[in-house]
């Protein structure tokens, strides 16, 4: 394929854009050399012969060398469809694209951008805190290093980073994102709808026929880096699957496993192992007969089912390829796996955990001598604000701490790694004060302590890696949820188990508070602030705090958005053509 000839028109003024009908949208960001979906939909479904398309006034088919798909009635739809795959786009500068129909032109302007060099680093740690709101950076930062008299014992290493920046992380459908659409604006440098991975939310019926755009695994490898993708949850969910994965429906997970295949990222970690399986295997949810760890194995990638697998892995000097898959589902979270030996635990336990996830990574990863890119998770601190569990996020957080911190003294002591931890989006959760069951009354509200009533939460002094050996304790922190269905709640840590606050409600779709809960001393029925068919609490669109270190870091600052992200990392590694 011939990339395009990009013709920079500094004169042209952007006009207004016809809204979803060219993608890539209006004010598009797109790194120069990378792949990606031309296409316009039509209303009214014309022919070809009644329409044109032109980028920076010439004919795009003609600049590319080949000819472009016109479909009247797509999916038998009332538009027709012009399509060209696998654009690529060279030298930086504006780019208008016009699309005209019976004297209707829509207009939109990209924003190309070179990214060409000197490349500054080597490598890129993307730490992703799924859901990680300031809240739980506080709170993690309380029950870790401790508070006296309104001074911290010490610092968390997701803080202590020289280089700052607030990130916004709404998408083109909505104020509200969630993880697919935030996570997909950090690899592709494209914002997209909710749902959606690597691709344009355009009409198409199949969800994988949607307009593409190229991400960061894809980049990378083309670019000669090795790639890794690692998780606390099931690698197949919308943050891994980012790194890999074109689909409009985040939850096509025996899709997004073959996608994993076709860019083969050196190292995968996470949990999700029934989908790689075949059908005949049991446990498997795949349709078909592929065997995804069997044809990952034979094409060289060492399996691990277990964290010594795993380490055993990293420690054969000749080993560059791992698969880890570690449970059936998500990897049970730090609190669970450490102290209360609950969720999936009995039946899997030789999880790994996130820090020694890691380690290896870096370990395997580093003998690529191209570099590479890795992004680590720590997904769960979002699934547990979901079910409104704060100990369970706040564990996931200092978990997602200890992380950072093995890829920081790494990085340190090498000088060629940027390092960088951001969430994908914002949960609505705020730190209010202490419940304290010396406070006379039952409920929560009268155990609530705000102001100068809170004092100081009376955790245990936390181990070595951060965690205090109980959160069970008299006065804790009161992590407040601040979307919610109807649940009931007493204020006290969820030691059964993982908070689950609905069942299905009596009218089909919707949910009601789960009784198991009511009866605890202290309940109270909380009527929900949140549809009747929410089942979990919800994502909000608040900034998200960025921390950085390394080269290329300086480029974080002030307030970006987040397909900011995406460029940051393509100039620190001059992934551009």
């Amino acid at each position: 394929m011939r990339p395009f000839a990009v013709l920079v028109l500094a004169t042209l003024a952007a006009a207004p854009a016809a809204a979803q009908t060219i993608y890539p949208l209006d004010r598009a960001e797109i790194l120069a050399g990378s792949r990606f979906d031309l296409k316009v939909e039509f209303p009214g479904a014309p022919t070809a012969g009644e329409v044109k398309v032109t980028v920076n006034g010439q004919d795009p088919t003609v600049m590319a060398g080949r000819a472009a798909e016109f479909i009247e009635h797509e999916d038998g739809q009332d538009y027709s469809a012009y399509v060209l795959r696998d654009v690529v786009m060279q030298g930086a500068g504006p780019v208008v694209v016009e699309a005209s129909q019976g004297g209707h032109t829509a207009r939109v302007k990209w924003d190309v951008f070179a990214a060409k060099g000197p490349k500054v680093a080597r490598n890129v740690v993307l730490f992703i805190g799924d859901g990680l709101s300031i809240a739980h950076r506080t709170a993690a930062r309380i029950m870790s290093k401790g508070m006296v008299e309104g001074r911290y014992g010490g610092e968390l290493a997701i803080d202590d980073m020289p280089h700052m920046a607030l990130i916004s992380t709404s998408g083109t459908d909505s104020v509200v994102t969630d993880s697919a659409n935030s996570m997909s604006a950090y690899t592709t440098g494209h914002k997209s709808c909710v749902n959606a991975l690597g691709v344009y939310c355009a009409r198409n019926k199949n969800s994988l026929q949607h307009p593409k755009v190229e991400t960061l695994g894809e980049i990378a490898h083309r670019k000669g880096l090795a790639v890794g993708v690692v998780t606390n949850t099931e690698i197949e969910d919308a943050t891994p699957a980012g790194m890999v994965a074109h689909t409009r429906r985040r939850a096509d997970f025996n899709d997004i496993v073959r996608m994993f295949w076709d860019v083969k990222p050196e190292v995968i970690m996470g949990g999700g192992s029934p989908n790689f399986l075949a059908k005949s295997t049991p446990g498997s949810r795949r349709p078909d007969e592929v065997d995804y760890i069997k044809r990952f194995e034979e094409a060289g990638w060492t399996f691990a089912a277990t964290d010594a697998e795993m380490k055993a892995a990293a420690a054969d000097p000749k080993a560059t390829r791992l698969l880890g898959l570690f449970n059936t589902s998500n990897i049970d979270g730090a609190l669970d796996r450490r102290q209360l030996r609950k969720g999936t635990v009995g039946r899997f336990p030789e999880q790994p955990d996130l820090a020694d996830q890691v380690r290896v990574s870096l370990e395997l990863l580093q003998r690529n001598p191209n570099g590479f890119m890795l992004m680590v998770e720590s997904g769960r601190i979002d699934k547990y604000s979901h079910s409104l569990d704060p100990e369970r996020a706040i564990f996931d957080t200092i978990m997602l701490d200890n992380a950072v911190r093995v890829a920081k003294e790494w990085a340190e002591a090498r000088g060629d790694t940027m390092v960088v931890v951001v969430a994908d989006h914002a949960h609505m959760v705020g730190l209010i004060g202490t419940y304290d069951d010396a406070r006379p009354g039952t409920t929560p509200r009268e155990k609530l302590g705000t102001y100068a009533e809170a004092g100081f939460p009376n955790y245990p002094k936390a181990d070595a890696e951060g965690y205090p050996p109980t959160v069970d304790v008299s006065r804790r922190l009161a992590l407040s949820f601040g979307t919610y269905p109807d649940h009931c709640f007493n204020a006290k840590p969820y030691l059964d188990g993982e908070f689950a606050p609905v069942v299905p409600g009596q009218q089909p779709g919707t949910f009601m508070a789960n009784a198991a809960y009511c009866d605890r001393p202290g309940a109270v029925r909380i009527t929900g602030n949140l549809p009747a068919d929410a089942n979990s609490g919800v994502h909000a669109a608040d900034d998200v705090l960025l921390t950085a270190i390394g080269p290329g870091a300086a480029q974080f600052h002030g307030r970006l958005d987040n397909t900011r992200v995406f460029r940051a990392i393509a100039n620190a590694l001059a992934l551009g053509d």
